[in-house]
């Protein structure tokens, strides 16, 4: 087991990762956000990059919690753990609850939350980010875990907008984030926020004192939890800022936002920053273990945090390599647990063949393309968008190039026939076929007859092209004219306001 100091972005189960990467006592704050809304399934809807809606829309993951073998095992794991209460709290949760989904939800978070204590350093926090459908369920595995006078805190995290007239309950506007210290040393400095002159004087409500020199006084707490009043000047109290509450009103983000990577339970990088900022110091080390789009280790790394982050879909460890090289050209860090030989990637195409489609995607600087569901991507499983110069309009213009990815050992020559039929039907200007296996002389001279693509003047591209996963592994790439690369940060702007509720 290793201390991970440094940035890292892992890929698969958090279980594994933790028990087998992260050292014990090595993290300094810790924020998950797992999702659960029985049975939903979460898209991504990316938009062209003119704007216009796309039809490819990714099933990035489900969180259809069932009691399965693998919830009793979570559960068995809670029960050798030695930590008693948090078995006894989990145990009595299943007599009440029953073997359903919920249950099994709280068996996998349960023997998480273990790990999660295991590694946080006596100093930290824990923030668990959830909504109210299962929030008093967490918090009482959290009491069960750290104890429960490690409680620190219930932050509503209120969003209140487009408030409704409904007929049965009122508007579910909120999150809860859940947090807990490891221990009475657990840093924490209080966030603040400005306030102006009127606002103080409201919040105090007593006469304001004027000494000799003008200057305004008026009695205040001493402050750092000292409840003890005294008189101090306006002008500091305002310069020092307005402490915060456990109530944050705080917009979600809008579609329209410069931050949506279309991820469907992204949050915005101003909550993260609050809570990375209030419970951990520079150079402290970040750890999300769901962590989605990234938004954590983005605003970790903005704050000077180093951090490590999780995820079980390789779709989300490809778009946060590509939003923190966007936003953060300079930032060194690893990616573990992807295909790094033949081998591994013939084993990840053998165990989750989705899974090695959008991995196979994104070395080619692809957007994925299509989803779990069987023909709904229609034999695309990726596109390149690239700029051509159109002769007729005169003007540049956005063309797509269709990348499709077989991950079996056989070659066969009905690959290239479906791919040249699939450039046709969607009058592509290129199509590329990334294989497992070496591809035949019979595919070969097939991809040839679909022809060439001219750009510009003089510069001709095969149609169709054929690279094998030895040739990605060697840092061969399609060719193609004029990629824009910055294609997959514009075309997944989410074209629909998703509550963060949903979780």
């Amino acid at each position: 087991m290793r201390n991970r100091p440094e940035n890292h972005l892992f890929y698969g189960d958090n279980l594994a990762v933790l028990r087998k990467e992260i050292a014990d006592e090595s993290v300094d704050l810790i924020y998950l956000d797992p999702p659960f809304n029985s049975n939903a399934t979460y898209g991504i809807l990316f938009k062209e990059p003119d704007g216009r809606a796309s039809n490819a829309q990714i099933e990035a993951f489900e969180d259809s919690w069932h009691w399965n073998d693998s919830a009793e095992e979570a559960f068995d794991q809670v029960a050798r753990s030695g930590n008693t209460k948090a078995f006894d709290l989990l145990n009595a949760m299943r007599g009440f609850l029953g073997d359903n989904d919920m249950m099994a939800y709280l068996a996998m978070m349960a023997v998480r939350l273990l790990e999660l204590h295991r590694v946080l350093k006596p100093t930290g926090s824990l923030y668990l980010h959830c909504d109210p459908t299962a929030s008093h369920y967490l918090k009482l595995l959290l009491d069960g875990v750290f104890g429960h006078k490690a409680y620190r805190n219930e932050i509503v995290w209120d969003y209140s907008f487009r408030l409704m007239d409904l007929p049965h309950f009122f508007n579910r506007k909120h999150d809860v984030i859940l947090f807990y210290g490891k221990s009475a040393g657990s840093r924490f400095a209080m966030p603040k926020t400005p306030w102006t002159r009127s606002e103080l004087l409201a919040s105090r409500r007593q006469a304001v004192h004027v000494d000799e020199a003008g200057v305004e006084w008026i009695w205040m707490p001493g402050g750092k939890g000292h409840s003890k009043n005294k008189l101090r000047r306006i002008d500091d109290i305002l310069a020092g800022g307005k402490a915060m509450s456990d109530v944050w009103p705080m917009p979600i983000l809008s579609s329209s936002s410069k931050e949506r990577f279309g991820y469907p339970t992204q949050k915005p990088v101003a909550l993260l920053e609050r809570i990375i900022a209030a419970s951990s110091r520079e150079g402290d080390v970040v750890l999300d273990p769901f962590c989605g789009c990234g938004t954590a280790v983005h605003a970790a790394q903005k704050l000077g945090r180093q951090w490590i982050g999780i995820d079980v879909t390789h779709l989300a460890i490809s778009l946060i390599e590509k939003r923190m090289r966007d936003a953060f050209p300079a930032v060194m860090f690893s990616v573990e647990g992807t295909p790094t030989d033949l081998a591994s990637a013939r084993d990840l195409a053998l165990r989750d063949k989705y899974q090695f489609q959008w991995w196979a995607v994104s070395l080619v600087d692809a957007l994925p393309f299509g989803g779990r569901k069987k023909g709904a991507d229609g034999g695309i499983d990726g596109l390149i968008y690239f700029n051509d110069h159109d002769v007729t309009a005169g003007k540049m213009v956005t063309h797509r190039a269709i990348v499709s990815v077989k991950g079996g050992l056989n070659p066969d020559v009905a690959m290239v026939e479906t791919l040249a039929a699939t450039i046709a039907r969607e009058k592509a200007p290129i199509g590329v076929l990334i294989m497992n296996a070496r591809p035949t002389r019979e595919m070969e001279r097939r991809a040839a007859a679909v022809g060439i693509y001219r750009a510009g003047v003089d510069e001709t591209f095969p149609r169709l092209q054929i690279l094998t996963l030895a040739d990605l592994f060697q840092g061969k790439r399609p060719r193609i004219p004029n990629v824009d690369r910055a294609a997959f940060r514009r075309a997944a702007r989410e074209a629909t306001g998703t509550q963060p509720g949903l979780l």
